[in-house]
């Protein structure tokens, strides 16, 4: 590896981290198009891959401040993950089938897809206290286990996180408020992740010095965008509309060059 091609994967992940901790969500869905088209990675599948670990890993460190806020339904998330896993693992070995340039090209249009629902406002629920019981095991887990089971599917083909699909997913399902289901999803995120990155390392499609360098640069980009974020709290919107915007750009970037 080039001293140039290391400082563009710490850039890359710097990038990614950045944006996590500016608008909470969001960053992992830029790791594949800045692993092939800034740092130089030849393999759609590789970038898929080697982005897929560096997401779940991502996701593990930043669920500690939820899990001890009690932002957290372990439950729902076990639920919702377990059926993630049968899906991204499904989903991952369809993705290797795909010839890369096809790959690139859907994967494009999912972030155009992406970026035009972000700019749509969310809006929270209704049932702070959800719980899954046995008494609402009959209505919680019919709801649960297909959106489960869709989220999986994309994030294993596309070798993202899915935090944009499975915040809706847990809300649609369950009716949490948005900051539970954001701490939620992060369990989901690490599970789904880390269920595609297997697929890909068991395919030798892991680049592991890029995922430590991405890994590094992300843990700085996050630190700093948390920090400017407190700075910017209450431009957030604002800033999510910009980032929204600058997916669609990057998706249509992305689709035009595959």
């Amino acid at each position: 590896m080039t001293a140039a091609e290391l400082l563009l994967t710490l850039a890359s992940g710097g990038l990614i981290g950045l944006v996590l901790g500016l608008v909470g969500g969001g960053g992992s869905i830029l790791a594949v198009p800045l692993l092939v088209h800034v740092v130089g990675v030849g393999s759609p599948h590789a970038a898929i891959g080697t982005a897929a670990v560096a997401v779940a890993t991502n996701a593990l460190v930043g669920l500690a401040g939820p899990a001890r806020a009690g932002r957290v339904k372990w439950r729902c998330a076990a639920v919702f993950a377990g059926a993630g896993i049968v899906g991204a693992a499904v989903g991952a070995a369809a993705g290797q089938a795909v010839d890369g340039d096809r790959l690139l090209l859907l994967f494009g249009l999912l972030m155009i897809g992406v970026g035009l629902a972000m700019l749509r406002r969310r809006r929270g629920a209704d049932a702070p206290d959800v719980r899954l019981t046995r008494d609402s095991a009959g209505v919680l887990l019919p709801r649960l286990v297909p959106i489960g089971l869709g989220v999986g599917l994309a994030a294993g083909f596309f070798g993202i996180g899915g935090g944009f699909l499975i915040v809706p997913g847990l809300v649609a399902a369950t009716a949490m408020p948005l900051t539970i289901a954001v701490g939620t999803s992060l369990v989901v995120v690490a599970v789904l992740g880390a269920t595609t990155a297997t697929s890909y390392a068991l395919a030798g499609l892991v680049d592991w010095p890029l995922v430590a360098l991405l890994i590094a640069g992300g843990a700085a980009g996050s630190a700093a965008g948390l920090a400017i974020g407190r700075r910017l709290a209450a431009r957030k919107r604002l800033l999510e509309r910009l980032f929204a915007a600058v997916v669609v750009a990057v998706g249509l970037y992305v689709a035009v060059a595959a």
